[in-house]
């Protein structure tokens, strides 16, 4: 029995696919892309999926159902037009921009983890096995071929002019494969596909670096992976910003406290008289706003973050 791919390969094979979709081993889970004549129309996320094939509703539909999804309410009016595949969305700019935001929603980012593994990674190395295919890097070919799509029809080409590659071996049936869907790429009737001749042609550089097991570091079009960015600690967009902070202006009632009390002995230590009752009064908004007229700050007698730092707060 053919050994499973590890942690670590899948992880390479799903960089490698980034990059050819959207030029960078993390994937870009905000990407929205749209060309004139491609079948597939509006594509969204880490692994382009299409609004044509009804996928593109799939994740939404995911997302909003997620707890904590920051964009499920907007995005909700949009699953009927996406379960019929409406191709105005494509330039529905609202929506786009949704999108667009919702892919820095780290709950977009987990539900686009899921739903591409659930409907292109589980699914290809079924098929990988399915054929035969044991290889890091034969996965990697056929988890392409699914996110791209036509891998069944390239499939069967390569059995019919190569043999299975149960026969064949798998070095030379990947090979076979990866060369008949160059050259289906490359003359497609479809010119929009002729340029992502890119995937095939990368992978026929792995190999020839015999990079069956995928190893790093490895190069692919020109962009580094190292082990790096497998163990580098996520970004996290939590705020440090201390709750207890409040803004503080003249209002009524006033605004009362130990804040106020400071803010009145900054002011005093920066030479403008105010009182130091803790209390925020006329007084006190008159010498907060000479203050921010001296430090040429917006004299609009509110304590923020430009305000609390000329005042050292």
């Amino acid at each position: 029995m053919a050994q499973a791919l590890t942690d670590l390969q899948k992880r390479i094979a799903q960089a490698v696919v980034n990059i050819f979709e959207t030029g960078s081993a993390q994937g870009d889970y905000s990407n929205l892309t749209l060309i004139p004549g491609d079948t597939g129309h509006l594509t969204y996320g880490r692994s382009q999926t299409t609004l044509a094939s009804g996928n593109l509703y799939l994740l939404v539909k995911a997302y909003c159902a997620a707890p904590a999804a920051q964009f499920a309410t907007a995005l909700e009016a949009y699953l009927p037009r996406l379960s019929q595949c409406d191709t105005t969305l494509d330039t529905d700019l609202t929506f786009r921009t949704l999108l667009r935001e919702a892919g820095a929603d780290p709950v977009m980012q987990s539900e686009q983890d899921q739903f591409f593994d659930r409907i292109y990674w589980a699914p290809s190395v079924q098929a990988a096995a399915a054929c035969g295919l044991s290889t890091a890097l034969g996965t990697n070919v056929v988890y392409d071929s699914h996110v791209q799509g036509s891998w069944a029809a390239l499939r069967d080409k390569t059995n019919a002019d190569y043999g299975a590659a149960s026969a064949t071996g798998e070095t030379a049936w990947v090979a076979g494969y990866v060369n008949e869907r160059r050259d289906w790429l490359a003359n497609n009737p479809n010119p929009v596909l002729h340029p992502s001749v890119y995937r095939m042609d990368a992978f026929l550089q792995l190999l020839g670096q015999n990079q069956w097991d995928l190893s790093l570091p490895l190069t692919v079009r020109g962009v580094l992976v190292t082990a790096d960015l497998f163990s580098a600690t996520p970004p996290v967009r939590a705020s440090a910003e201390d709750p207890g902070l409040r803004l503080l202006s003249l209002q009524s009632p006033p605004l009362v406290g130990p804040d106020v009390l400071a803010l009145q002995q900054a002011l005093a230590k920066a030479g403008f008289a105010a009182p130091a009752d803790g209390i925020f009064g006329a007084s006190t908004d008159a010498a907060l706003r000479q203050t921010q007229t001296h430090y040429g700050l917006t004299v609009d007698g509110i304590v923020g973050p430009a305000t609390r730092s000329a005042l050292r707060l």
